[in-house]
């Protein structure tokens, strides 16, 4: 692929999968895949690397935060964002790249609820939230969003432009947000969800994550629906 793609995974505690997330990367298509130590207390670096991936170090916890730190990192002038847990399927890669790559879109968003669900794979309140936002925004921007899934690639430059400020859960919508705001090219594409390969997610796996998973993603819609555009 002339255009250079890099992976970011911000992962915090993914032992379990990450190194077989890694290794599942199509190569052929990226020129690196970052694994993002969000303050790890497992063997999540050292799987990571033997995997494959370069390692870098983001302590403070957070997933924008994580992301962000990738990102600042990467070389790639296409950045591609997924989980570390194995939920996501690598080698559905390529559709989320070719509309960038033919220069027909800026930001391009795998849906899950278009897609393909593992049972048991998603939550009801993962799919309410999603749903939510989606009818919002759409209100809000006119834009077609069903999902807030974190399998995503968008160009370097587009986000460039958004100015990204979150550094918590809020990171999927203000992106979205911002994208919409900002006037990208973009496209929403079914993708396939699996249940995680190990561990306990960080979001879904209590009661008391979910809360303020939910919490920070309404604080964030308010901020940025309430302020200019980048």
């Amino acid at each position: 692929m002339e255009h250079g793609v890099s992976v970011v995974i911000p992962a915090l505690n993914e032992a379990e999968s990450i190194a077989a997330v890694v290794r599942e990367m199509p190569w052929a298509l990226i020129r690196e895949c970052i694994v993002v130590d969000n303050g790890s207390t497992d063997a999540t670096a050292a799987e990571a690397l033997a995997a494959g991936a370069r390692v870098v170090a983001a302590p403070q916890r957070g997933y924008g935060r994580a992301c962000a730190v990738g990102a600042a990192a990467s070389q790639g002038d296409i950045l591609v964002f997924m989980d570390g847990d194995g939920s996501d399927v690598p080698a559905e890669m390529d559709q989320l790249l070719q509309p960038i790559v033919a220069g027909e879109c800026d930001f391009v968003i795998g849906s899950r609820m278009r897609g393909t669900r593992e049972p048991g794979s998603m939550q009801i309140s993962q799919i309410f939230a999603g749903w939510m936002a989606g009818v919002l925004l759409r209100l809000l921007y006119r834009v077609q969003y069903t999902d807030m899934g974190p399998f995503r690639a968008i160009t370097r430059q587009a986000l460039d432009r958004l100015h990204m400020r979150e550094e918590t859960y809020g990171w999927n919508l203000e992106m979205q947000m911002r994208a919409a705001q900002c006037g990208l090219r973009i496209r929403e594409i079914p993708v396939s969800y699996r249940k995680r390969a190990g561990g306990e997610s960080k979001v879904a796996g209590s009661l008391s994550g979910s809360l303020r998973a939910a919490m920070r993603i309404t604080q964030t819609l308010f901020r940025v629906a309430s302020t200019p555009k980048p």
